[in-house]
């Protein structure tokens, strides 16, 4: 499951119509999408950003965040 460099899901709600800021984290290839749906997460006790851990499903359309739910 990718990693979503957002502190909170609510601050990646607030970054829909921009780029997502993300780590590919599958080693058997790339899991984001310039167009689709994907899962992902916010892991603090791994990645040391924010406090919260969260998951999202994402949905991209050409290389911006459409929506977070």
């Amino acid at each position: 499951m990718m990693i979503l460099n957002y502190e909170s899901k609510k601050q990646l709600k607030g970054a829909i119509g921009a780029p997502l800021n993300y780590t590919e984290t599958s080693m058997f290839g790339p899991e984001y999408k310039s167009n689709g749906r994907f899962a992902g997460s916010n892991r603090p006790s791994v990645t040391g950003n924010g406090t919260r851990e969260f998951f999202a499903e994402v949905q991209m359309k050409d290389d911006l965040i459409l929506t977070v739910k």
